[in-house]
């Protein structure tokens, strides 16, 4: 009822915001949609993939952990070489790396080399996770730039949810699996590396009317670790949000990651999953465009995040231990869900709001590698506990919310002091 009626009200401030919406705000969106899409195409037939090689189920967290190391340590790189150069070029290589490595992960057959590729994966999307959205960030007027990032965590959900979809639908329709043959998850990757490919080159095409240059200095050469140096320098505020991050990050990939391995080993299939996801990104979307929107206008940003922490934390911790898991799931989880769209927007405004003019891929490279710290410790502590009991990964992704709200309360406080007082 609540996101019907906020749908009514703003209907008319969505129509008049997609009119005078600029040309260069959709074009990134429109990346971001086919970036959901051709990237999450892997992922309900991940498990499936490494259950087929006979490998052990805690590789699975080891894989995503490896891929979220190359994503740590490539963030801050990118960002800061986009701010030095062509925010353009470094994005479109950064794809074609990334399209080359998840082909490589699907196809080659050997765990060891799987755990590369991984990397190379990681590493690889990087470049269009820390610059894509320092050029929206670039583009964005103030006012709306909270509500510009909602719109591109929307639309990369709804694409990433379609791209589950289409990925669970290949891996488990007869007539797809006759049409890929014997190795068909290997198949699958292989579309999304050709995907990612032309994908690349869209994205060549498509920002090349838009300043993606970063604050050139003829006089000075490109310095690949300056994003790194960056990080001693930032305000210790900022520092504990980013920490936060760290904590929370580790919470929301436990469980979005084995909800996939929680779901097929209670017996749902591929396609199942797929259209689980595919639903979670419709809520994710109504409540990005409408719910967002709504909770900026309150400029009580610190305060909502902190709540959304304790209230996932208190959904998270009673939904895997529900005997009617699916109803549950199609029910009070898509409350977490919302919660989770509306905290995206919010904190990577926060962290924009610290960047100077030109330092925008720097500072949301830096926040990639403080969000992706969370991604390799997630996933390694979550398969070794899911080994245990797999109830205890999303328990332990409940107190690390609590660990990133309490931290929260005292950037919220050092915020107050510093302003006197005032509320936020």
């Amino acid at each position: 009822m609540f996101i019907i009626i906020n749908m009514i009200l703003f209907r008319r401030d969505l129509r008049e915001s997609c009119v005078n919406m600029k040309k260069s705000i959709i074009i990134i969106l429109s990346i971001y949609f086919l970036q959901g899409v051709i990237h999450n195409l892997g992922h309900p037939v991940t498990p499936s993939l490494v259950k087929e090689l006979g490998i052990e189920d805690y590789m699975f967290g080891i894989f995503f952990a490896t891929m979220s190391f190359g994503l740590m340590l490539g963030g801050p790189l990118w960002g800061s070489l986009g701010d030095q150069g062509n925010k353009r070029k470094y994005i479109v290589f950064g794809l074609l790396v990334y399209g080359f490595g998840q082909y490589m992960f699907g196809n080659v057959g050997n765990v060891y080399w799987m755990v590369f590729f991984r990397f190379v994966s990681g590493f690889g999307v990087a470049a269009s996770s820390a610059l894509l959205i320092s050029v929206l960030i670039c583009e964005s007027e103030i006012e709306n730039r909270t509500k510009y990032i909602a719109w591109s965590v929307a639309t990369f959900t709804i694409g990433g949810s379609l791209g589950y979809f289409i990925g669970g639908t290949l891996g488990e329709n007869t007539f797809f699996t006759d049409i890929l043959g014997p190795n068909v998850y290997g198949n699958i990757f292989l579309i999304q590396g050709i995907t990612n490919t032309i994908l690349a080159g869209y994205v060549y095409i498509a920002l090349r009317g838009i300043n993606t240059l970063g604050v050139i200095d003829l006089n000075k050469k490109p310095n690949v670790l300056q994003g790194f140096k960056d990080i001693r320098v930032l305000d210790k505020t900022l520092v504990i949000f980013l920490i936060s991050l760290t904590f929370i990050s580790i919470g929301m990939i436990n469980v979005s990651k084995f909800i996939d391995v929680f779901l097929i080993d209670k017996g749902y299939t591929t396609s199942e999953l797929g259209t689980f996801v595919g639903v979670t990104g419709i809520v994710a979307l109504v409540a990005s465009i409408f719910v967002v929107p709504l909770v900026a206008k309150f400029k009580r940003d610190m305060t909502i995040m902190i709540y959304i922490q304790i209230l996932s934390a208190i959904i998270v911790y009673f939904v895997f231990r529900s005997n009617e898991i699916m109803i549950i799931l199609y029910t009070v989880f898509m409350v977490y869900v919302i919660f989770k769209a509306v905290y995206g927007p919010l904190e990577q405004n926060y962290i924009s709001s610290h960047a100077s003019d030109g330092k925008y891929g720097t500072i949301m490279g830096v926040r990639q590698s403080f969000f992706a710290i969370g991604f390799v410790i997630g996933p390694l502590i979550g398969g070794f506990l899911y080994n245990i009991n797999p109830v205890f990964v999303f328990d332990f992704s409940a107190f690390m919310f609590i660990l990133g709200g309490i931290l929260l309360l005292l950037v919220k406080g050092r915020i107050q002091k510093h302003n006197g007082g005032q509320k936020i």
